[in-house]
């Protein structure tokens, strides 16, 4: 039996190529790991001797040889192919273990292999006879077989021969992603998709369940790529289901979009259900509980700044299925922690938004990313009052939460915090009739945001109701002339931004 063995990732090779010379495999090496190998005092024969052409081009082509693939692709079964062999002296390879350049951790063309997905692909092509190994840890798997039957089940050969073409696809649509960015000069628009896209997935962590308990759920990520879902850390709780992260996200997406200041979100169904800005972090906590706190209950929060003791005295009480911060003191981590199926998960801030996929029959839908902006000197005020500088940072505020609600979607905000939101609603008169029934009369002075224009002046029926100063809304209606005439006679500002948020 014979082994190639040409690894980046150095991880347990010494120790397998002892274990596979103690099994009297005969092994063939390259480059550094060859050099490791010896250096162990194990033999091995470089790939050299057995091509007769060194390493050239800076080392571009090692294994490039009809010596060597001649080995892999070897079909032991066909005729022709053995009086090849013996024609032009090849001796066939049993096993190849081989790891690829780490393109995603330095995307360059230096970094892009030639030589190991070449060797990898045929090994895995030819997975009837020859096995492949890209992955450290079947390392011991592979031995436990050797060492029984002293051979490689075709079961075996298959599952790593999957895992090769996985690790070779993957590696591909790395560097697809990186071609597809815009090169030095070039204008990327907002309005550009690319024409294909490479897509693949990896398993990062199974999931308590699906959207239900009788579904099956998984958290993956694009290979190559990190999120903060990588490096988060979980403190306690339960395992996360599919809605444990997929509101997770959402609540830790929309506390780094409301500014610099200390903020908190509660976010249940994906959809937020209190939101307020403060001086300190408990008090935007309580005032966004407040909001809320039917809704709140079993929801997610998610605070940007460190979880102190008060905080966690004051979110103690509410059964909470996850909270999100960048980090929590000692004694908070303590106290929280006695909840038994609190989920804690400390984070770092999250990566910006890439293209939005959402599956359909046969495909999906794709779409760059919803950017909000709340630059109000951008912002169009059409009616006769003018909103204060107090009034312009609750416009503001709104304008963020309300176009992270599921449209139709009406958001009041008054003082910094949100008091009242309707969410998905068919029509937007009955998406303000629940904010403002849900602001109970807190919303005097406020401002009301609606996630899209209003097509009738009744649009405007929720605000006035509410007793809110202030309306923010995209604009664009064919009756906006009507709409506008009844924010003045209600003696409301109004501001247009020009710009819709639905959110389906």
């Amino acid at each position: 039996m014979r082994a190639l063995l040409s690894v980046f990732d150095k991880t347990g090779i010494v120790e397998f190529a002892a274990a596979l010379n103690e099994l009297g495999v005969e092994l063939i090496s390259s480059g550094g790991t060859a050099s490791v190998i010896a250096a162990a005092g194990i033999p091995v024969t470089d790939v050299a001797e057995i091509t007769g052409v060194p390493a050239i081009l800076g080392h571009r082509v090692v294994t490039l040889h009809p010596k060597i693939h001649g080995g892999l692709l070897f079909d032991r079964d066909d005729a022709d192919h053995r009086a090849d062999m013996d024609r032009y002296d090849i001796e066939g390879i049993d096993l190849v273990v081989a790891n690829l350049y780490p393109f995603s951790s330095q995307p360059s063309i230096e970094m892009i292999d030639i030589g190991g997905p070449a060797m990898v692909r045929a090994a895995a092509k030819n997975h009837a006879f020859v096995g492949v190994i890209v992955d450290p840890g079947d390392y011991p798997a592979v031995l436990d077989e050797l060492r029984a039957d002293g051979a490689l089940s075709d079961g075996m050969r298959q599952r790593l021969a999957r895992t090769a073409f996985a690790t070779t696809a993957a590696y591909d649509a790395q560097i697809l992603a990186w071609l597809a960015e815009p090169s030095p000069g070039e204008r990327a628009t907002e309005n550009s998709l690319p024409r294909s896209i490479e897509l693949v997935l990896e398993q990062d962590q199974g999931l308590r369940y699906g959207e239900n308990p009788h579904q099956v759920g998984a958290r993956y990520s694009v290979a190559g790529q990190t999120g903060w879902w990588h490096s988060a850390v979980q403190h306690g709780g339960k395992e996360m289901s599919y809605l444990n992260v997929f509101d997770a996200d959402a609540a830790w997406r929309l506390v780094h979009a409301l500014g610099d200041g200390p903020a908190a979100v509660v976010i249940k169904h994906a959809n937020p259900c209190g939101v307020a800005i403060a001086d300190d972090i408990t008090t935007a906590y309580v005032r966004a509980h407040e909001c809320d706190p039917v809704s709140a209950f079993g929801g997610i929060v998610a605070v940007n700044r460190p979880v102190t003791l008060a905080l966690a005295e004051a979110l103690a009480p509410v059964f909470t299925e996850v909270l999100i911060a960048p980090s929590f003191e000692p004694a908070a981590l303590a106290r929280l922690t006695e909840k038994r199926n609190l989920r804690l998960l400390e984070a770092v801030p999250p990566g910006p938004l890439g293209l939005s996929l959402r599956g359909i029959d046969g495909g999906f839908l794709v779409q760059t990313p919803d950017v909000v902006t709340t630059d109000h000197s951008t912002w169009t005020v059409v009616t006769k009052a003018t909103p204060t500088d107090a009034q312009w940072a609750d416009l503001q505020l709104a304008w963020r939460v309300v176009a992270k609600v599921t449209s139709n979607a009406i958001v009041l905000v008054e003082g910094g915090r949100a008091v009242g939101i309707g969410c998905g609603q068919q029509n937007r008169r009955d998406a303000g009739a629940i904010a403002d029934e849900k602001a109970a009369g807190r919303a005097a002075g406020g401002a009301y945001a609606s996630d899209a224009f209003f097509p009738f002046a009744d649009g405007l029926d929720g605000a006035i109701a509410a007793g809110a100063a202030t309306v923010i809304q995209p604009g664009g209606s064919i009756r906006d002339d009507e709409v506008i005439a009844a924010a003045d006679a209600a003696g409301l500002a109004m501001v247009f931004t020009g710009e819709r948020h639905f959110r389906h």
